[in-house]
């Protein structure tokens, strides 16, 4: 019997170790070259000309949904969901975002270089998605050991047809608030909010579109080392009613016709009250950007109908320069278009650094973190999650960059001047 369970867990750490450690590839490097519409409503960046990719890809095989945040311990860690990922015990945590048991999960990315990482499930939370069907991961940010981690939701039940096409999760939801820990995700207190009552007010129930149903946190660096003032900053895809041309929304979980921008000065106290944060309210006759306390006020940051969606920025601070990532899902199971944007302040003027069409071929939620920027600024890590429907309403996805799977793909590039 001992001998057995040796035996048994002498395969179990083999695997274990074979499951932590990334996978790999290299290909020729090659310019991705940019391809954007006609209509295109941002002029090309003069400073950053486009991207190279560099021939280095690594990754992982679980969940997607990975948005990570650099706490002080010099750790990444990052929300997860829609997969299984190992933890250290060799147990694997197995995440599904749908109904009352929607269940969410939390990560840690271990070292310095992206081509050798430890990357680890450290447990998931349960939270009903109800009256929505869905809830999933968003913003994440580690502030002074307080980890704030936000869901929010998606209806109606994963997909819905719309002519001859089934989109998954057609509709946004809203943006729940934040459980926090204060000991890197081992323990939590939920947030005061429920999906009937979330932060902001805003709903989605029957495809209703909201401004800020994902949030992500602008990444300023370890501990918002960059941060212009000490402020969290947040930037959502959504869309808006009021505005006649915007008639025909155009608002789910990766597709969006604008980019809403919000901050607040961070402390377990005040991320769940939306009395303490501020929204972009556009400019004022000076052409300064305007904050304003109320939510009615709110502005688009960026505007560009049915070539918006899911949303990253971070602050390069060896360029000093602010780059956004902006994801346009089709019709959510089509082949995705991602482009680049960069800009010397979060409230522009954005130019174009690249328009990545068909980019993955399906890449999602794609983010820059801020811990793998190169000493020049020029060098950095493209995430991403790829490929979740590769043959899905008959449309065909290819693996374009080389490496392109489902999980967490890390694509080294170059910002070419």
């Amino acid at each position: 019997m001992k001998l057995r369970i040796v035996f048994f867990l002498s395969l179990l750490s083999t695997s274990l170790i074979a499951q932590l450690k990334p996978d790999n590839l290299t290909y020729a490097p090659f310019v991705w070259k940019s391809e954007a519409p006609a209509d295109c409503p941002y002029p090309a960046s003069k400073e950053i000309t486009g991207i190279t990719l560099l021939g280095v890809k690594s990754g992982f095989h679980f969940g997607d949904t990975w948005y990570p945040t650099w706490a002080n311990d010099g750790n990444l860690y990052s929300p997860w969901t829609d997969g299984c990922t190992w933890r250290l015990d060799g147990s694997n945590d197995c995440s599904s975002s749908y109904g009352e048991q929607a269940t969410t999960g939390q990560g840690i990315i271990e070292g310095d270089d992206p081509t050798n990482l430890k990357v680890y499930s450290l447990g998931m939370k349960v939270a009903s998605a109800s009256p929505y069907h869905g809830r999933y991961p968003c913003g994440s940010l580690i502030y002074n050991g307080v980890w704030y981690y936000g869901t929010y939701c998606l209806d109606p039940s994963g997909s819905a047809q719309y002519g001859d096409k089934v989109i998954n999760w057609p509709w946004m939801g809203p943006f729940v608030g934040f459980r926090t820990s204060k000991n890197y995700g081992r323990n939590w207190t939920e947030t005061p909010h429920t999906p009937e009552k979330p932060l902001f007010g805003e709903t989605g129930i029957n495809g209703y579109p909201v401004k800020i149903g994902s949030p992500h946190f602008v990444d300023f660096g370890k501990n918002l080392q960059y941060s212009p003032d000490g402020k969290a900053y947040m930037v959502a895809h959504g869309a808006d009613t009021t505005d006649p041309k915007y008639r025909f929304w155009n608002d789910s979980w990766i597709t969006g016709d604008q980019i809403y921008l919000t901050r607040v000065v961070p402390s377990p106290e005040n991320m769940n009250d939306a009395s303490k944060y501020e929204y972009y309210g556009g400019r004022d006759s000076k052409g300064a950007p305007v904050w304003t306390a109320d939510f009615k006020k709110i502005k688009p940051l960026l505007e560009w109908n049915n070539n918006m969606g899911c949303v990253t920025m971070t602050y390069n601070a060896p360029l000093k320069k602010y780059l956004m990532c902006v994801t346009d899902g089709g019709n959510t199971c089509a082949k995705m278009n991602t482009y680049i944007l960069e800009s010397d302040q979060m409230t522009g003027p954005w130019k174009l650094v690249t328009y990545l069409k068909d980019f993955g071929q399906q890449a999602y939620f794609v983010n820059i973190p801020s811990k793998f920027i190169s000493a020049d600024g020029r060098t950095v890590w493209l995430w991403y999650s790829g490929n979740f429907a590769p043959d899905w309403n008959g449309v065909k996805i290819a693996e374009n960059p080389p490496g392109s799977h489902y999980g967490l793909v890390m694509q080294k590039i170059s910002l070419n001047k």
